[in-house]
């Protein structure tokens, strides 16, 4: 393999990563629904061509598809097998338990031909707003099989030789009470494979075969080695860190994630065998998901490190198929984005006992994915299917961001205009929620309130598929907790919320009728009677934290136009210390 200077090296890079991020671009220019357009759920990549392992990922893609794509892409090496494949194959599938997350995420992976042999892996992921299932949109909080949240597809051939099966694009369309909107979002995945394979053919041609080869194993090798210098800074020992789900929306029992973090020299393990065993619910999730979240979660502390295989090198991984963590076919896995949130909690929970400095307190930990569906004025059908923002956590050094995206990707929350331009609803109320963060010297960040009304004529369909109900997300060093996630819908006998705390299906509203999300706050850091009177003056002055809260938690007596009392302070703040 050909020797590579520092100077060619920093520039494939970057070429390599721009080729990825124009793939992204193409497909979030294209994507029919606003999942994908608006909100970036969606991801392309390269990968290798023997072990499917990631090479390169674009900057504006989902750090969550990392690790669960080389799965993904494994499984068609495997499937192509010593049957062999020709250049313009293309193979689509959403196998959840073959390097999928759930139904909804639907993959392409094409090879990268070189003088007759794959040279590496393209592929693209989107999420797809409707593939069947019992409930619109995929996220059914009641289904107990996989076979209730959609059609499962393994890794079959869309194109041969380039040449679409229109076969496959009639069973895809079949299965979806969507087909147009799926229509338009593989095109758009197809357009940027095409692109992905144009831009990365004139790299090769321009470098040569082996220079780029040369750059891509020397990223990966880059990426192994800030991750072992990067854990090699830690302590020595073992850290453990638990966390709760509310329920798996079939059992009303709290699902238990729990880590044993152990730290040798270089290397890590993430042992989660003393997690709940499967549930009955959809909340379970695959093992190339949990390792995907893994890698997410590390990326989050360890920010230097390439978004590449090579960070996983000196992690091992112990997820066992008897927790919910590492499940098979037909356990359901729709909501997976909630375990994975929780997962991510308890890993930043343990890095943190290892190292303080980096003690970050919980997000909001939910997407509170919801669906309202139903039928236009014109007859025809529609799904909105959106999820939410919330507050982040506080950390040593600053507040947690306020109505912030879930730290386990880079997808935005999807403006409330496109929203109602797309669908017939109205937002009555987008707001910050007061009261929501968790209280600290550095308070967590603002959740927010969601209040939408129901416009179509013969009403619509709502479901539920969220977290954090009852199990607040928590403080550190002292913080306290944010405010728990609240759901609340309208019903002819007056205003209701889900049994389950945080999950329900089967929920009718009428036109005119309307339903209220309010998201969690992040959790506090350090002692919030430390916090300035000042800066607590201007949460209430900016609405974010009320007087009665302000003199609760952070004893400080403030009125509403961020006026100070000093003397009922100072008598509060003895009384704290009393």
């Amino acid at each position: 393999m050909s020797a590579l200077d520092p100077v060619t090296f920093a520039i494939l890079t970057g070429r390599l990563e721009q080729i990825a991020d124009e793939m992204d671009a193409t497909l979030y220019r294209s994507a029919f629904n606003p999942i994908i357009a608006e909100a970036r759920d969606a991801c392309h990549g390269l990968y290798h061509a023997t072990t499917g392992a990631t090479l390169v990922q674009g900057s504006k893609g989902l750090p969550i598809f990392v690790g669960a794509m080389a799965f993904a892409v494994k499984a068609v090496i495997d499937k192509v097998g010593a049957n062999g494949i020709d250049e313009g194959d293309t193979f689509i599938f959403n196998d959840p338990y073959a390097g999928g997350t759930h139904l909804n995420d639907f993959r392409l992976v094409r090879p990268l031909m070189r003088g007759g042999r794959v040279y590496a892996w393209l592929a693209s992921v989107g999420h797809w707003l409707d593939i069947g299932g019992n409930v619109p949109g995929g996220y059914n909080p009641r289904a107990t099989e996989s076979f209730q949240e959609g059609v499962l597809i393994p890794p079959v051939k869309l194109l041969r030789a380039g040449v679409l099966q229109q076969d496959v694009v009639d069973i895809l369309a079949a299965n979806s009470r969507l087909p147009r909107s799926n229509w338009g979002d593989l095109n758009g995945q197809l357009n940027a494979l095409d692109l992905g394979e144009r831009r990365f053919h004139a790299l090769i041609d321009e470098y040569g075969d082996d220079v780029v080869a040369a750059a891509l194993q020397a990223a990966s090798a880059r990426a192994e080695a800030l991750m072992r210098a990067n854990i090699a800074k830690l302590p020595d020992g073992t850290y453990s860190f638990e966390d709760y789900l509310d329920n798996d929306g079939i059992v009303d029992e709290r699902l238990t994630i729990a880590l044993d973090m152990i730290i040798a020299g270089d290397r890590m393990v993430l042992d989660f065998s003393r997690t709940s065993p499967p549930c009955l619910g959809p909340v379970n999730i695959s093992h190339a998901t949990a390792v995907a979240c893994c890698y997410v979660a590390l990326k989050h502390v360890f920010s230097e490190v390439p978004a590449n295989a090579g960070c996983l090198a000196p992690i091992e991984f112990v997820i066992s198929g008897t927790t919910f963590l590492g499940v098979s076919a037909p356990r359901p896995v729709a909501g997976y984005t909630e375990t994975i949130l929780r997962m991510i909690g308890v890993v930043f929970g343990a890095i943190a006992q290892a190292d303080p400095a980096r003690a970050t307190a919980a997000p909001f930990g939910t997407i509170n994915a919801l669906s309202v569906a139903g039928h236009r004025a014109s007859g025809d059908r529609f799904v909105m299917f959106c999820f939410f923002g919330g507050g982040l956590g506080a950390s040593p050094e600053s507040d947690g961001l306020n109505h912030a995206n879930n730290p386990i990707s880079t997808a935005t929350i999807p403006p409330a205009e496109i929203l109602e331009a797309s669908y017939p609803v109205m937002f009555t109320q987008w707001a910050l929620r007061p009261d929501s963060a968790g209280p600290g010297r550095h308070r967590g960040g603002v959740g927010a309130v969601y209040e939408v009304e129901v416009l179509a004529p013969g009403g619509a369909d709502v479901s539920l598929l969220g977290e954090r109900g009852r199990y607040a997300p928590f403080g550190v060093d002292g913080g306290g907790p944010a405010a728990l996630n609240r759901f609340i819908y309208d019903t002819p006998e007056g205003p209701a919320s889900p049994p389950m705390a945080s999950k329900i299906t089967g929920v009718r509203l009428r036109q005119g009728e309307r339903l209220r999300l309010e998201s969690p706050g992040g959790g506090g850091h350090g002692n919030p009677r430390t916090r300035p009177p000042a800066q607590v003056a201007r949460d209430v002055l900016r609405g974010f934290v009320s007087p009665a809260s302000a003199a609760r938690d952070y004893a400080v007596a403030v009125s509403t136009d961020g006026t100070i009392d000093a003397a009922a302070t100072a008598a509060l703040r003895a009384g704290a210390t009393a």
